[in-house]
């Protein structure tokens, strides 16, 4: 998809637009990208720093062009979250990467799910995280490292191209696409066509932000198309012929917005090639002046989706789209997948829920050999920070189950453990202001113990930071990290409170409470109050997010 030809008279500051004419760089990040394309790094990490160690790694490339291939420097141990906005980049970082593995659509054989697992036991101090984008990262990892790990990676069709930076990241599909006999369609083959046509091209490596891709036929919608720069999703028009609905502009961190639809009906031949023209509006209309105005949204905001689909089709496509019906409701409250769900050639999926994603290279093993024990070894990782295993026969089931759930990998969880995700947090993000996995796992914990007769759905996403890699703002329950005041008049980690945020019929932004933060050791005592005020008070069927929209500020304070 190359860039239409326009008339142009002088070039136009703006904002940076390259489809204007402003082409100089209006940010230290542009002009590093002019300078070198990010996916100009990958040799020099090769040749050179991989041999002459961290010192040798020009500024540029360490905190800009490397995280094109996944890596990012890690926190720095033992800085409190209140040093976060205060310190320089240089103070912060510590001599270790994070390093993300791209998994496109989450699907893993138990092979490459084994070399994953290598990497974590071998570089990575036996640690890692399945993440909210399907993907799997490490941390402790070491630069000298980095291109034994990427030919372990690439030994069995996996990679970190781009899976940070200014690029395509990760593709999410349905986890079990392709396997349900209810599934709209399956997204499989159109994203492997379109991460083999565009993620690694230079047409689309120097883009304004990241930018976020879902494409799936899930009936449960279980990619969050809602909250992605461009998703297509599943639908049948008037002729019963199955394709895609095309939504954009969605995104979280600190402007949350929710993605709107074109209106257009895609065939699943059409699907690259709208990817891409989508892909280059963005590219030469997206917003380079300033950093945190340069996401998709804030162009859709701008324009609005009439707008935005006539740009699309007559400078971009040259040919108009039909006109498309909007996606059905998701079938179920639950978009994760967690349980025993039927195949349509009688076999079953398990699909299990973690501690938060946090796993270990030792564990990950035990999945693999799991997978090809009880069943064809085929392995998915969710959006939602969970795994799954397919192709169980039905006397396999029951016997899987009790080997997960020796491991702590449960098939049939609380709704506490089932609905808690937490990000990265303190421990290793250069972002973060408090600490996110632990107390995450300690806080289902302890609802487990208080609550033990709560079986309603319910989603508690713990952040570290208001950047939302944890979807606070989606959550019936979410926590945003923040210093805060406690009784005692001192500073320690707590939160800021979003409640009732949810996805699907009348998506919401969870409700912020005024003023309402708690410190961590206050957030236990805080989800037993509000989730007892709701048990008694809900209506026939009521679920958590209704109820605050409808709750008075006492209730939930």
């Amino acid at each position: 998809m190359s860039t239409p030809t326009r008339s142009s008279s002088k070039p136009v500051r703006g904002q940076g637009q390259w489809a204007l004419g402003y082409r100089e760089p209006l940010n230290p990040n542009e002009r590093m990208k002019k300078d070198s394309d990010g996916l100009e790094v990958r040799q020099r990490i090769i040749d050179i720093y991989s041999k002459a160690g961290f010192d040798s790694i020009d500024p540029g490339d360490l905190r800009g062009r490397m995280r094109w291939f996944g890596l990012y420097t890690q926190r720095a141990q033992g800085i409190p979250g209140g040093k976060t906005a205060v310190l320089e980049p240089e103070e912060l970082e510590d001599r270790y990467f994070m390093l993300r593995a791209r998994i496109d659509g989450g699907q893993l054989s138990s092979d490459q799910l084994r070399v994953l697992a290598s990497i974590s036991t071998d570089f990575g101090r036996d640690v890692a995280d399945v993440t909210d984008r399907q993907n799997v990262q490490y941390h402790w990892i070491r630069i000298e490292d980095v291109p034994a790990i990427w030919d372990r990676l690439e030994s069995v069709g996996l990679s970190t191209m781009e899976a940070c930076g200014d690029t395509p990241r990760t593709m999410l599909n349905c986890p079990l696409a392709g396997v349900l006999s209810d599934e709209v369609i399956d997204a499989t083959g159109v994203i492997a066509e379109t991460v083999e046509k565009y993620v690694g091209s230079p047409e689309f490596s120097n883009l304004p932000r990241k930018f976020k891709t879902s494409m799936s036929g899930c009936t449960d919608h279980c990619t969050g198309h809602e909250i992605n720069d461009l998703s297509f999703v599943g639908v049948v028009n008037a002729d019963g012929e199955a394709g895609y609905d095309v939504w954009v502009g969605g995104g979280l961190s600190t402007n949350p917005k929710l993605a709107v639809r074109l209106g257009v009906f895609v065939r699943p031949d059409q699907v690259s090639d709208v990817w891409a023209a989508v892909c280059s509006v963005f590219r030469d209309y997206g917003y380079r002046r300033s950093r945190t105005h340069a996401r998709l949204k804030f162009l859709l905001a701008d324009w609005g989706p009439e707008k935005f689909r006539q740009v699309l089709e007559d400078e971009f496509l040259q040919e108009k789209l039909p006109d498309g019906p909007a996606p059905a409701p998701a079938a179920h409250d639950q978009r994760d997948h967690v349980g025993v769900s039927k195949q349509r050639d009688g076999l079953n999926v398990l699909g299990f829920a973690l501690r938060t994603g946090r796993v270990s290279g030792t564990l990950l093993t035990q999945v693999a050999e799991l997978a090809d024990r009880y069943a064809q070894g085929r392995i998915r990782t969710t959006a939602q920070q969970k795994l799954a295993i397919l192709d169980v026969a039905d006397d396999q089931v029951e016997a899987l189950i009790a080997e997960l759930d020796a491991l702590d990998l449960q098939v049939r969880p609380s709704a506490f453990r089932r609905g808690t995700m937490a990000c990265t947090g303190l421990e290793f993000c250069k972002l973060a202001i408090v600490e996110t996995k632990a107390h995450a796992q300690d806080l289902f914990t302890e609802l487990e113990r208080r609550l033990p007769e709560f079986d309603e759905p319910i989603a508690i996403n713990v952040n570290g930071c208001p950047n939302a890699c944890a979807r606070f703002q989606t959550a019936d329950i979410g926590f945003k990290g923040m210093i805060v005041t406690d009784a005692a008049g001192q500073s320690v980690e707590g939160f800021q409170v979003h409640l009732g945020g949810h996805l699907g019929i009348e998506a919401t932004f969870g409700r912020k409470l005024r003023a309402h933060k708690i410190t961590k050791d206050e957030t236990a005592d805080y989800c037993e109050r509000v989730l007892r005020g709701f048990m008694d008070r809900r209506t026939e069927g009521e679920r958590f997010a209704a109820y605050v929209a409808r709750a008075e500020d006492d209730w939930l304070r």
